[in-house]
């Protein structure tokens, strides 16, 4: 089950975000709000795949 978009926090706000400056993503943005996404890294393109219990698989 997905939590509400509406009740996270902008990135901006959260302050154990801020204490760091390494960039967040949220993988619903990445994936469009569906459940796949291509990164390309150099030519190669990976899949991030959000799998039905919430986590987070990256494949080659």
């Amino acid at each position: 089950m997905r939590e509400d978009p509406r009740r996270l926090k902008p990135l901006e706000q959260c302050k154990a975000h801020a204490a760091h400056s390494i960039p967040m993503h949220r993988a619903q943005s990445l994936t469009q709000d569906g459940t796949t996404a291509h990164i390309d890294l150099d030519g190669q393109i990976y899949t991030l795949r959000i799998t039905r219990a919430g986590k987070l698989i990256l494949t080659k």
